[in-house]
């Protein structure tokens, strides 16, 4: 009997355990190039190499789309057992997998690229979506379009403690971050919901502990319709302390059911660096 196969990008950040929880049947990596040589994102790379890697040499890998013949191999897997397969994508505006995606998916046919319009677990909240609607019984053009509606609720933003990796991929200039490391400058990364871009919001000021502090309780005043069925603290190269105490002020608050933690993909740590964390929650 056929049935809808859910899959997603590597970069939605799940755990192996909520992975299993929510029946995706596997991931799709994104590449990521270092010195000349392609690993697969999560597979046979970790972040801490990218971090070693970039403080031996000061240069930052390239990350890579997965390319569309690599979406038809994967997608056949599925459809050649006569299965539907819905796939959640990073967003449009940050690879172009879900391009990629989707004209392998007119290739393959029966298959449903979903463009979550975010990145790390803010795709997660999308893919976490679908496998409860699959889960319920709907028909997969009633789940995709339920999707599409969901990716404006989801909110995604990180706190960046060093900027030497914004430095080295051209976002700021190294008088920029130098100005910011002197000044105890810690920049929230925003991630816009209607395409996945990236922009910088507040710059808070300030040791680390009580910039994760006021950045989350700003965040979490912003919405009055907070779900609070769950929520990510996703975080890339930061000591447990951080997120330790950033899970006992979410915790504290005794609002949300769930609270998971989660480590950033390697496409995402390459981009942001180490002594990052953020929050990601949807509203209703």
């Amino acid at each position: 009997m056929s049935k809808i196969i859910l899959t997603a990008d590597s970069t939605c950040d799940l755990t192996p355990e909520l992975k299993n929880k929510y029946n995706v049947e596997a991931y799709t990596p994104l590449h990521i190039i270092v010195s000349q040589k392609s690993y697969d994102d999560g597979v046979n790379i970790t972040p801490q190499e990218i971090y070693k890697q970039f403080d031996a040499t000061g240069m930052l890998p390239k990350t890579a789309a997965v390319n569309v013949g690599e979406y038809i191999d994967f997608f056949r897997q599925f459809t050649e057992n006569d299965d539907t397969v819905i796939h959640i994508n990073i967003g449009s505006a940050l690879s172009s997998s879900y391009q990629n995606a989707c004209v392998a998916a007119s290739e393959v046919g029966n298959v449903y690229p979903v463009d979550s319009c975010n990145l790390s677990t803010g795709t997660a909240h999308i893919v976490i979506e679908a496998a409860d609607m699959i889960k319920q019984g709907l028909d997969v053009n009633d789940i995709v379009e339920k999707l599409k509606k969901l990716t404006k609720k989801v909110h995604s933003s990180f706190i960046i403690n060093k900027l030497n990796y914004l430095r080295a991929g051209g976002r700021c200039s190294t008088l920029a971050m130098l100005g910011a490391n002197l000044l105890q400058l810690k920049p929230c990364i925003e991630v816009d919901n209607k395409d996945g871009s990236m922009t910088v919001g507040k710059k808070y000021r300030g040791k680390l502990d009580n910039v994760l502090l006021q950045y989350v309780d700003e965040k979490l005043s912003s919405y009055e319709n907070i779900r609070y069925d769950k929520i990510f603290i996703t975080h890339a190269g930061i000591g447990d302390d951080h997120i330790q105490i950033v899970y006992e002020h979410i915790k504290n608050k005794n609002l949300f059911e769930n609270i998971y933690i989660t480590t950033a993909s390697c496409t995402i740590s390459s981009h942001c660096g180490p002594e990052t964390l953020g929050i990601l929650f949807m509203t209703e």
